[in-house]
């Protein structure tokens, strides 16, 4: 992309996220993963969304035409909430055939089959959203005096400001229609009254410790190991839930999402996968990357997907033919979490999570001694991914693939007011 392109960058750039998406539907499949079920496989940070996705939008349509409403606020019987992969062919509407049908007739069954099942997986279960209310608590009336309180307060106005001014200019909302693979990466925290939408890289791990801790699964944060936390299936996904348990949820409860410097989260994500063993993310992705764009590889290399190199990573990440699909990873987090969708009553950042985080727990009346978590969940004791860290990882790009980069995050740097990472980006 050359700068004299430049008059139409950002209408580009404001489709990147959903062209980029695209291919989520060619994703592989993970094996299923049950805690303390044996030996386990694979271990991650943050469940990956690469068959959890494919699952759910099929499991979705399959629903959508099985499912009738409930009035319960419960999880519904009949949607489970741990996604289980359905053979689509046993929801499909089937027609009796006759043995002996003529050719014409067969025909128009088969096309009248094609046309119902097409209907089927489009139709996912559907919440009209038209308006949404916003919960953000107030604060007391001791805290209105707290400087520190009433500057985290205005912040919070500020961020949010900028992400509807953001999907206002760049999102049509004339349609808000919200799905159930909307709010499949949302968690719920009932007895709070808290949604939590999953952004790896972001504290996610801690966040679910903090939410079994309101809960009462858990008495601190610390007693929670990293597989309980993300195999153990202890907290409820709002796609578990049934019309009315959805919306309700929706329109009642505090929304969150803590985000993170775009860049600086890709390098985190590449550093944990790639650079250290991995029983998935190698063999599924490792070896896929290294077959396209490496040249010479060795016969170990393309056996094993181990060693994959950052520029590698970046080839893959801007190929808008990809030999692997996404992963929630290195996603947009305007696709993980659908900002222009659900009106997000608080916006935390990675950068300042102590302070955001524990002004949140304040917010919602949470336990005063339960602080967020300041441990770091995996490799411990490896130096966290920073501005420095990063910096070094992009200086192995060219400019162009730096610029790409930058366009392919751009709606998330604009939504939530990072800036450009490199002074000679545009």
């Amino acid at each position: 992309m050359a700068p004299g392109q430049g008059v139409n960058t950002q209408s580009w750039r404001s489709q990147a996220g959903s062209q980029a998406g695209e291919e989520a539907d060619q994703k592989q499949m993970l094996p299923g993963i049950k805690y303390n079920m044996g030996f386990q496989q694979p271990k991650q940070d943050c469940v990956s969304s690469n068959n959890q996705d494919r699952r759910l939008r099929k499991s979705t349509a399959d629903r959508a035409a099985t499912v009738k409403q409930s009035n319960s606020l419960e999880p519904s019987a009949s949607v489970p909430t741990k996604l289980q992969s359905t053979d689509r062919r046993q929801s499909s509407i089937m027609f009796a055939m006759k043995d002996q049908q003529k050719g014409e007739e067969i025909n128009s069954i088969k096309l009248h089959k094609r046309r119902r099942r097409f209907i089927i997986k489009k139709s996912p279960i559907l919440i009209s959203m038209n308006s949404s209310i916003l919960n953000l608590p107030t604060l007391k009336y001791e805290d209105r005096n707290n400087s520190k309180w009433k500057s985290l307060y205005e912040i919070q106005g500020e961020r949010k400001r900028i992400m509807r001014e953001t999907c206002s200019k760049y999102k049509s909302n004339s349609r808000r229609i919200i799905t159930p693979y909307h709010v499949s990466r949302i968690f719920v925290e009932d007895k709070y009254r808290v949604l939590y939408c999953e952004v790896p890289k972001a504290g996610c791990s801690n966040w679910k410790r903090v939410l079994m801790v309101l809960n009462g699964l858990a008495s601190s944060t610390k007693d929670i190991q990293h597989n309980t936390v993300h195999y153990g299936n202890y907290l409820k996904r709002l796609d578990g839930f049934d019309h009315k348990g959805i919306y309700h949820r929706l329109s009642t409860y505090t929304k969150m999402l803590f985000i993170r410097e775009p860049f600086e989260k890709l390098v985190s994500a590449f550093r944990d996968k790639f650079e250290h063993p991995n029983n998935y993310y190698h063999p599924v992705f490792g070896k896929a990357i290294i077959a396209r764009y490496r040249v010479n590889a060795t016969k170990e290399a393309l056996r094993t997907g181990s060693g994959v190199k950052f520029k590698e990573f970046i080839q893959y990440l801007l190929d808008v033919h990809r030999p692997v699909g996404m992963d929630i990873h290195w996603d947009h987090v305007n696709r993980l979490c659908s900002p222009c969708l659900i009106d997000y009553d608080f916006v935390g950042k990675f950068e300042s999570m102590e302070e955001d985080a524990n002004f949140f727990l304040h917010l919602i009346g949470a336990p005063q001694n339960l602080t967020f978590p300041k441990f770091k969940d995996r490799h411990s004791n490896e130096e966290r991914t920073t501005t420095k860290i990063t910096q070094q990882y992009f200086a192995q790009l060219s400019p162009s693939q730096r610029q790409q980069s930058y366009d392919f995050y751009y709606m998330d740097y604009l939504m939530f007011n990072y800036s450009k990472p490199f002074e000679d980006l545009y």
